[in-house]
C-alpha cells in the first residue's frame, strides 16, 4: 500500500516535470529575433578616390644645406684659436660638474683673496685666480666675496670651441 502510494506520487511528479519541460516559454523571444532584422539593409560606404601621386623634382641645389654648418660661423672659430689645453693635469675639482659645487666663504691675505668650494662628497677647497673648476675646463677669472667668475671653454661642434662665462654664487 505505501508503495503504491509512492510510486503514484512518483507518477504524478514525473507527468508535471514532463508537461513543465514541454511548454513553449521562448516564443516571444523568437518573435523579437525574428523581427529586430526586418527593415535593415546594410550600406558601406565607398572608398575615397586615390589621388595620382605628384612627382617632386629637388631643384634648390643652389641654396645652402641647413645641416652644415654656415662657413662663416666655420670660419670665425678657426680664426680665434680657441682650445683647451688637453696636456695639463687635471685638478681635483674639474671631475665635478659645476652644478655639484658650491662657494661657501671666502679668504683674503694681503692682496690674494681665496674662495672655499664645497666638492659633493663634503670636502673643502681652496682655490685662487686661474684654478680650474668644473668638467668644461673653466679657469677661474675674478673671485670676490659673494662669487667666483670663470670662463668656460666648451665644444659647439667637430673642432669648434667657444668660451662662456659662468658664475658660483654664494651659498646661504
Amino acid at each position: 500500500m505505501i508503495r503504491n502510494k509512492f510510486l503514484l506520487v512518483l507518477l504524478i511528479i514525473s507527468v508535471m516535470m514532463i508537461t513543465a519541460c514541454s511548454q513553449n516559454g521562448y516564443g516571444d523571444l523568437e518573435t523579437f529575433i525574428n523581427d529586430s532584422g526586418n527593415g535593415l539593409h546594410g550600406q558601406v560606404d565607398p572608398l575615397p578616390e586615390v589621388r595620382p601621386y605628384k612627382h617632386f623634382t629637388y631643384q634648390a641645389f643652389d641654396i645652402p644645406n641647413p645641416f652644415l654648418p654656415r662657413k662663416s660661423d666655420q670660419a670665425q672659430n678657426t680664426m680665434s684659436g680657441i682650445q683647451p689645453d688637453l696636456n695639463r693635469s687635471k685638478e681635483v675639482l674639474e671631475s665635478y660638474s659645476l652644478e655639484s659645487l658650491s662657494m661657501v666663504g671666502s679668504l683674503q691675505r694681503e692682496e690674494s683673496i681665496f674662495a672655499l668650494i664645497k666638492s659633493p662628497d663634503g670636502t673643502l677647497h681652496r682655490v685662487r685666480k686661474g684654478n680650474y673648476l668644473g668638467q668644461n675646463f673653466g679657469k677661474i677669472d675674478h673671485i670676490s666675496e659673494v662669487e667666483v667668475k670663470l670662463v668656460e671653454i666648451v665644444q659647439g661642434g667637430v673642432n669648434e670651441w667657444t668660451e662662456r662665462t659662468s658664475a658660483l654664487m654664494l651659498k646661504n
